[in-house]
């Protein structure tokens, strides 16, 4: 028998936007204990960690406002409105990279910031890729670089690498599928 979950008494939409949405929701938590939780709304996302025939891995590098940053991350987008796991992967691995992909593989299913964030994760790995070219939505500038493992272990280990996602990604990459 599964644990005991929290009940949504009233729930009230604060804001609808593009990207995410904003609602307030009172709640009943499984404790008993009733509460007003803001959350913000995403329909999930995901993330490629594409890998080369020589074993690199496809990165790319762009600027993220809410860090004031260029960062290095894996490929990763929202997944549109009647979309699968795979087909967004397939799209955002075309748009931001140009590449295409023989096989995607969901290894990874992560809530990224489960305390005020409804998104859900998928991370993927292509493979099988083959170049092309790369179609980017207006408000991205992206640069895509392959790196080799070695280089990605340095990186995270000398902080250059802040994506929290990319680091999962990775890791799992290494330590469970490699």
């Amino acid at each position: 028998m599964g644990r005991k979950t929290g009940k949504i008494l009233k729930s009230e939409t604060i804001y609808e936007g593009k990207v995410f949405g904003v609602r307030a929701d009172e709640v009943e938590e499984p404790s008993g204990v009733k509460a007003t939780r803001v959350v913000i709304t995403h329909p999930g996302s995901v993330v490629v960690l594409p890998v080369l025939k020589d074993g690199r891995i496809l990165m790319i590098e762009q600027y993220r406002h809410a860090t004031r940053q260029y960062l290095w991350e894996l490929v990763a987008g929202r997944i549109d409105a009647g979309e699968s796991v795979k087909k967004a992967a397939a799209r955002e691995l075309k748009e931001e990279t140009g590449y295409s992909a023989k096989r995607f593989t969901e290894f990874l299913d992560v809530w990224p910031t489960p305390g005020f964030l409804e998104e859900r994760m998928h991370i993927l790995l292509a493979e099988g890729l083959t170049k092309g070219e790369a179609t980017p939505e207006d408000d991205e500038k992206i640069i895509s670089r392959a790196y080799t493992i070695k280089e990605l272990k340095q990186m995270m280990e000398n902080g250059k690498l802040k994506d929290g996602k990319s680091i999962a990604g990775i890791l799992y990459y290494l330590t469970f599928l490699k």
